[in-house]
């Protein structure tokens, strides 16, 4: 089968170490997402919008690919799945979203991970990988992340990443069926090349 040159580009794009390999969802990634979040669901439900059984379905999943395809031509969010090697697996997801350039030069991050991998360091990784990415290649100023406040592994982990605690949203997203507050965190660049990364 011949790949248009977009549909190549975005087949070659990764974020990429020894360890991890991040990039774009492909139809091929249905079961094994399927089954990841099918195992995870009571874990992830109380930190997520609500999901309907046509979302955890193979046309769902390609509706997700076409939605996340067009988000990176138009350079509005890059949506990846993370990978621990050795073996392959995939373990979680994060989102470069609402990619806002011109005078504000920011983005809003988004994560979720497998709950047999958390807690084990994957989400750390992929997140020095992906602000080295934003910042580096992207080229942003700010980069923000928003978390429910009883959310205390989520906030740990943004603190441990250097983002700091900027602000608190009322009803922000409705998660788990209800509209509910957040904590702002915030990572600057400046912050981040002051840090000496």
């Amino acid at each position: 089968m011949l790949l248009s040159s977009r549909a190549r580009r975005r087949h070659r794009f990764a974020i990429q170490s020894t360890d991890y390999l991040l990039r774009l969802p492909r139809t091929e990634d249905f079961e094994e997402w399927r089954t990841l979040r099918t195992r995870s669901r009571a874990f992830l439900q109380p930190w997520e919008p609500v999901w309907s059984a046509a979302d955890m379905t193979r046309r769902g999943f390609r509706k997700r690919i076409a939605r996340v395809n067009l988000e990176f031509e138009t350079g509005s969010g890059i949506q990846l799945f993370i990978f621990r090697r050795n073996p392959d697996r995939l373990v979680g997801g994060i989102t470069i979203g609402l990619i806002r350039r011109g005078v504000a030069q920011n983005c809003m991050l988004g994560y979720w991970m497998g709950e047999e991998y958390a807690g084990k360091g994957h989400m750390f990784a992929a997140l020095q990988l992906v602000i080295r990415y934003i910042f580096e290649e992207l080229r942003l100023h700010r980069i923000e992340a928003a978390c429910i406040p009883t959310n205390m592994r989520s906030a740990s982990l943004l603190q441990k990443a250097g983002f700091t605690q900027e602000g608190y949203l009322h009803k922000y997203l409705r998660i788990n069926g209800e509209w509910q507050d957040h904590h702002l965190f915030a990572l600057l660049k400046d912050d981040y090349d002051r840090k000496g990364n």
